[in-house]
């Protein structure tokens, strides 16, 4: 399946949305399936429901996470209409504080609750937390992906770095933390792009610079952001190395990726092991994306083989899941997913709501 389907714009806005929040309660499963860390003994258990195709997301069973909550915080930030700049870093910092009230059952993450309590909102910088050395968490990455839907456009990189930086680092002050939240956005805005899959991690390295030169334009803990600035960088080079997407590619050429000839269940499960910080692969902000991405680049266009890649993994597997079914959204719609996957979706209205008016926003305003 080619990067973009015939699905319209307007229809990838709502998927993206609405299967970003599909990919976290599955992976959530009530925290069952979160923090089960053991891939193979999922898969049984989803195969004792009928499969991913059966699978009836919707509660009590699959509640959507803090994840969701939160993503639904940022469009809202979004939706506002306030410019780039202060009044809207604040603005984002409110929804996270109201979003944090609707934490019951969805296991959220001590160091964005931290940050949160940390807010003035009555002040113009109230949204500033100090750097924070364990900042690494994917809890900035796994609620950007719609700052990607609000500024889709290659010229509009400069906001989206500048939006998806401060989002990430009001509760994630460190850039192995916040580089997860501008990977998040600029993936989703590379498929509404239409961007080859394959090229995405070229042009998140391609990036990064730039993002540096946000954090000295801005002046705020540069010292110690440069310090911290290569664990992301480098573990991004090793996967993309791996992969076989470290070159140049002449353009009209497509890469070929590079997956051992053994890729099961058990062998992922090692491999995201093995990108992690700490051993839990997909909870920190490096591999959070970096997971999603390589499911989304080897389930050869399948939904089902997206999900058992995404989001049915011995790892932070609803943070991987809301990445991975916000991209396939944003690339293919509702494209081969099962009604019975989203139509009960806990928030889903709320999700579908949010993809429209970003587009009309976002996209159908600029077209």
């Amino acid at each position: 399946m080619a990067s973009g389907s015939q699905a319209d714009m307007l229809s990838r806005y709502q998927a993206a949305m609405l299967l970003s929040g599909v990919g976290d309660a599955m992976g959530y499963k009530s925290g069952s399936w979160e923090f089960n860390f053991v891939g193979a003994d999922i898969h049984k258990e989803v195969a004792a429901l009928g499969g991913v195709t059966k699978l009836k997301v919707k509660l009590p069973a699959f509640p959507v996470s803090d994840d969701t909550v939160l993503h639904l915080a940022t469009a809202r930030a979004l939706l506002s209409g306030k410019p780039v700049g202060e009044k809207l870093f604040l603005e984002l910092a409110g929804e996270y504080h109201q979003g944090s009230k609707d934490m019951s059952g969805r296991a959220p993450g001590g160091t964005t609750l931290s940050s949160i309590s940390r807010f003035k909102l009555s002040r113009p910088d109230g949204y500033i937390v100090p750097f924070n050395k364990r900042g690494g968490g994917c809890g900035a990455a796994m609620r950007a992906m719609c700052i990607g839907l609000r500024f889709p456009r290659p010229e509009q990189l400069p906001d989206l770095i500048a939006v998806s930086v401060e989002a990430g680092r009001m509760t994630h002050n460190h850039p192995t933390g916040y580089l997860g939240s501008f990977a998040a956005a600029l993936f989703t805005s590379l498929a509404i792009q239409n961007v080859a899959i394959t090229r995405w991690g070229s042009h998140l390295m391609n990036s990064l610079g730039d993002v540096m030169k946000y954090i000295k334009s801005v002046g705020r803990d540069v010292t110690e952001n440069e310090k911290a600035w290569s664990y992301f960088t480098d573990k991004w080079q090793g996967y993309l190395k791996e992969r076989g997407l470290d070159k140049p590619v002449e353009e009209g050429k497509e890469p070929t990726v590079m997956f051992p000839e053994k890729y099961g269940v058990v062998e992922r499960d090692a491999f995201y092991k093995s990108v992690s910080f700490a051993g839990w692969g997909g909870s920190s902000g490096h591999d959070a994306p970096m997971i999603a991405y390589d499911a989304l680049l080897g389930c050869d266009g399948s939904w089902e083989e997206l999900c058992h890649r995404g989001m049915l993994h011995g790892g932070d597997n609803d943070s991987t899941g809301v990445m991975a079914g916000c991209w396939w959204g944003a690339l293919y719609g509702m494209e081969g997913v099962p009604k019975c996957n989203y139509e009960n979706l806990e928030y889903g209205n709320k999700l579908e709501e949010c993809g429209e008016k970003l587009y009309k926003l976002s996209y159908k305003a600029a077209s």
